[in-house]
Parts: C-alpha cells; sequence; structure tokens
C-alpha cells in the first residue's frame, strides 16, 4: 500500500464521530454576536446559562412549584381566574374539594349520605322501555279454546273449564250469553255495581287483594282458585292480574223519551280501546247512551270491558244496530242528528240551540271515518275547531271535545 493512501486510513480511524475535521470553517459562537435573538411573545428568549439556577429574570428567587409558603410564589386557588360562573375552579358548594371523601382503613370512599349535595355525574341519554302490547289476538284466543275443545278431560280440562275458554273468543261469548271481566279495577266495579250479573270469580293461587275478596265474599259470589296455568289460558293478557269474573250478558237500553237527550252513534269502530274510552267518556260527561253499529266490536269483549275499566254497563246502548234505521228512528223522536266532518262550515255553538235540546253524534271508523252516507243523512255537519297542520282527530278524542261541548250546551238549557 503506498504512503498516501496509509495516511487516509489513519486520519480516517483516527476521526471521532459527528466531529468534522474542518474547524476552521466553522462559525464560532460570541456573546456579543449581532444576529436578531429570537422572542418568544413580547419577551426576548435567553441563554439559560446567562443567570443563576433557580433565579427569575429580574434575579428574584424562584419558588418551588407546590410550595405552599407564605409569599408571592406560593400557588394560591382563591388568587387563580374564576372558571364556570361565579364558582372557583377546584371547589365545591359547601366546602373545599375533596371535603365529601373519607377513608375506610385506607382505601377512599366518597360519602353519598347528603342526598342533596351529592355530586352530579354525566349520564348517558335514558333509554326508553319498549311498549309491549299486553293484549292476546283474538286469533289466538280462538286457537287456545278449539285446542281445549279437542284435548281429552285427562288433560285437566273438565266441562266447566272448557266453558270458561270458550266464552274467551267472540264465537263463544255468543253462544253461551257469558263475557270475562279481567281484572282487579274491572272485578270490583262489577261486584259493585253488577251484582246481579256475576255469577263467579276466579283468582289465582297467589292473589292478595284481601278487601276485594271480602267484598266479593259480602256480595256471596262464588271464589274459586285456580292454578297458575289455567288462570293464564282464560286471561286475555300476557301479564294476567290474577282475578277474572264469570258474567251474564246483559245491558239496558237508553230511553228515547226524555225532553233533552244526548246520544252517540257508533260506526264500525273496530279498535277495542277506543270504543271502551267512548264507554267511559260517555259516563263522564253525563250521555243518556250509545248505539254501537253492525261492523262495531262488540261491548263484552275483554279489551273493551278493560278499556272502559267496568263501567261500559252503567252506559245505557244497544249494539248491532242498523243505523240507516235508527237515524230515521231518532229523528222521529226529535233528535238532530249530527255528523262531525272537516269541511263543515260550522262549530256545535253555531247551531240554533232549540235544535240542540236532543242531539245525537255521529262517530266512525278510526281508518275510513263516518260512512259518507250517513253524513248525508244527518241533519247538520260540525268542525271542531283546530290548527291546520292536524288533519284530523282519534275518534276518542274527538268524541270527548264534542261531549264536553254537549254537557255544556245541555247545562246552559236548563
Amino acid at each position: 500500500m503506498s504512503e498516501e493512501k496509509k495516511r487516509t486510513v489513519r486520519m480516517t480511524l483516527d476521526r471521532k464521530f459527528g466531529v468534522s475535521e474542518k474547524k476552521d470553517e466553522r462559525r464560532p459562537r460570541r456573546d456579543d454576536d449581532s444576529r436578531e435573538q429570537k422572542t418568544f411573545g413580547d419577551r426576548p428568549r435567553t441563554r439559560r446559562d446567562e443567570r443563576p439556577r433557580g433565579l427569575r429574570e429580574d434575579g428574584s428567587k424562584r419558588e418551588d412549584f407546590g410550595r405552599r409558603g407564605e409569599g408571592e410564589g406560593r400557588f394560591d386557588r382563591e388568587r387563580r381566574p374564576r372558571r364556570f360562573g361565579d364558582r372557583p375552579f377546584g371547589r365545591r358548594e359547601g366546602g373545599r374539594f375533596g371535603d365529601r371523601f373519607g377513608k375506610r382503613g385506607d382505601r377512599p370512599f366518597r360519602k353519598f349520605d347528603d342526598v342533596e349535595n351529592a355530586p352530579v355525574y354525566r349520564q348517558r341519554p335514558e333509554q326508553k322501555e319498549t311498549v309491549v302490547d299486553e293484549n292476546i289476538d283474538e286469533a289466538a284466543l280462538e286457537a287456545r279454546a278449539a285446542q281445549a275443545e279437542t284435548a281429552p278431560e285427562s288433560a285437566g280440562n273438565p266441562p266447566w273449564f272448557r266453558k270458561l275458554l270458550a266464552i274467551t273468543t267472540e264465537k263463544g261469548r255468543e253462544r253461551e250469553g257469558r263475557f270475562l271481566g279481567e281484572g282487579v279495577h274491572v272485578v270490583d266495579e262489577l261486584v259493585t255495581k253488577h251484582r246481579e250479573i256475576v255469577i263467579a270469580v276466579y283468582v289465582a293461587e297467589d292473589f292478595e287483594n284481601e278487601a276485594l275478596i271480602e267484598k266479593i265474599n259480602d256480595a256471596e259470589i262464588t271464589i274459586h282458585v285456580l292454578e297458575a296455568d289455567k288462570m293464564k289460558q282464560i286471561s286475555s293478557t300476557v301479564t294476567t292480574q290474577g282475578i277474572i269474573a264469570h258474567c251474564r250478558i246483559a245491558n239496558t237500553k237508553p230511553v228515547y223519551e226524555s225532553s233533552r237527550s244526548v246520544i252517540t252513534l257508533v260506526d264500525a269502530v273496530q279498535d277495542p280501546g277506543n270504543l271502551g274510552t267512548l264507554f267511559r267518556t260517555s259516563l263522564g260527561f253525563g250521555s243518556d247512551g250509545m248505539v254501537l253499529g253492525r261492523g262495531t266490536v262488540s261491548p263484552f269483549n275483554p279489551k273493551v270491558v278493560r278499556g272502559s275499566s267496568g263501567t261500559f254497563l252503567r252506559v245505557p246502548f244497544e249494539f248491532d244496530i242498523d243505523l240507516i234505521d235508527h237515524i230515521n228512528f231518532l229523528r222521529s223522536k226529535g233528535y238532530t242528528i249530527i255528523a262531525t266532518d272537516l269541511h263543515a262550515k260550522q262549530t256545535l255553538r253555531d247551531i240554533p240551540a232549540r235544535k240542540l235540546r236532543k242531539m245525537a253524534f255521529l262517530v266512525g271508523n278510526e281508518g275510513a271515518g263516518t260512512n259518507p252516507y250517513f253524513i248525508e243523512l244527518a241533519d247538520e255537519t260540525v268542525k271542531i275547531p283546530m290548527s291546520s297542520e292536524l288533519e284530523s282527530l282519534n275518534v276518542s278524542v274527538a268524541h270527548g271535545i264534542l261531549s264536553y261541548e254537549a254537557a255544556q250546551i245541555q247545562e246552559e238549557l236548563k
């Protein structure tokens, strides 16, 4: 190897990592460097080695972070800027931060005895429960009754129980002339107001309403205890209340000869809940009766009975009626037939008072409304004043508004 190459290799081996050989080309930093200093905000940046460690720029001594001694350098919560309204940061109403903490051994825990002052935590939006229909549909009830009819007695279906199952269906109620009233309020109403039609009461083994049991015993009505599975079979709800009354079908007819009267004509209302509400509204506003046209759900349907809380028998009514014939009959008795119509030009108050001494309202099916032919037969059509944003009202709501106004008019006519 030549001498020149050996010298180059030796110089390479002696050279330190990161150090350049051209030291004379580097510009040394001087304190009197005329370059402009960089600034941070309004304060010029200075070298750390210009002042002793622990001193501020003005030469005063720096306090250790977190010291709580006297002097300007201590960390003072009260001197911090207020946030979140008028409350100091880190403070809570009623004392210092942490005053509600106690100790159990070495493990800290929060006291929640003071409910008013307990902290409120951010929570997720409340989850609404899914509404489950408690009613069992008619098809399921008919299938249950048909299955019991074909099952042998050895399967635990004696004749008396088969009859109970039969009247859970529409056909069975028509054939037997019986209906079932289910629930605490319904049975209480039937026993108290209609003792004469109650045949017997069936209760579950775990039924514990002693006051109602005593009332049934005082009325001298027989009580039968049913096993849980049998009670569930004759119930029309998913969750039974554990008490059902067995009753005879009966009703009183409206008196049409009165000098003042309000009657409701029901055209093909098929929702049992709506019909139950119509009965309750009629009772609440002193209606003289209801006439249920053909196509309307039976008033003895268990859902109607439950929807009216058993009060439907306190309202005089007729059912399965030809409304055309009955409208002509009511007109002969001096009634003014009144139908609601979205295109009507008047309200109930606009009709002359002499025509409102005896009135019969027409209310119609939930989806299709009142039959147009019946509206043509009506003497007067009225509208319910409301916002143009809504096209129509639920049949039970509309009936409630008309019943209230009719009751006020009847009171003024006395």
